[in-house]
């Protein structure tokens, strides 16, 4: 059964088919210029015959949308976010944070000004987009880290060493006034109560089993190893990491 068109408003569909248009140019190897009565001509390219009719009838706009058409603006639309994240962060690694301009971000993303104030206003938002997503890549690589483990003793050193080895690498690789701007970030603040109930958790169960020392609370417990593995940040090397770790584990053991 042919899918019914789908009405959408005039500026809408200028923004759809712009994007449209910059993804075929990049195909045929050419940068045509986007503006409003380019994107209304789209339908004279041949590249074009297959996604999408386009049909004016007193002065409204007909669009049939197949699965394909919309797979293929949702993919483009992800890797230009993920284009313009990792610039703006290469960028402010490389040049600091108050070198960064949005026209440098577009320049280092490989993308027209035009495209890139279409998903992002200003560097700030790009920059706090691209810590969300790091925030919740750590989180999950965590999560992967305590579930691949066997055991409470197993969980809480293959969690800990994770945890140690990811703020290495962060500590490493952030400029000193990018850290003190994204640690204002409120994503943070989630990350860190997502952390600590995680660790607590797995302290609670090491004492349950015995692996861990129960004459200290797992609260405190948690910020000993917070605390402690946070100094990864500043440590050499992955080997300087892991007699970190070696330490912080042998203060969780029990005594005697």
């Amino acid at each position: 059964m042919p899918e019914r068109p789908v009405e959408p408003p005039a500026a809408n569909l200028v923004g759809v088919m712009a994007e449209l248009d910059e993804i075929a140019g990049r195909a045929i190897g050419v940068d045509p210029p986007v503006d409003s009565h380019h994107a209304r001509n789209l339908s004279r390219h041949a590249v074009y015959s297959q996604y999408a009719t386009v049909a004016l009838w007193r002065m409204r706009i007909v669009v049939t949308v197949p699965k394909l058409w919309n797979d293929t603006i949702d993919a483009h639309r992800r890797e230009v976010r993920a284009a313009t994240m990792e610039a703006a962060a290469s960028l402010v690694a490389e040049q600091g944070l108050r070198a960064v301009t949005m026209s440098r971000v577009a320049e280092k993303a490989g993308i027209g000004r035009a495209t890139l104030y279409k998903y992002f206003p200003d560097v700030e938002t790009i920059l706090r987009a691209w810590h969300e997503h790091q925030i919740a890549a750590h989180l999950d690589h965590l999560t992967r880290a305590r579930e691949g483990a066997e055991g409470p003793a197993a969980r809480l050193e293959a969690v800990l060493r994770a945890y140690a080895l990811v703020s290495h690498h962060t500590g490493r690789h952030h400029d000193t006034e990018l850290a003190a701007f994204l640690h204002r970030d409120e994503q943070v603040a989630q990350a860190r109560q997502q952390l600590h109930a995680m660790i607590r958790d797995l302290l609670q169960e090491g004492a349950t089993a015995g692996v861990v020392r129960g004459d200290i609370g797992p609260d405190e417990l948690t910020a000993y190893c917070l605390h402690a593995l946070s100094a990864s940040a500043g440590l050499p090397n992955p080997d300087a990491v892991e007699r970190l770790v070696t330490v912080t584990l042998a203060g969780l053991r029990p005594p005697g």
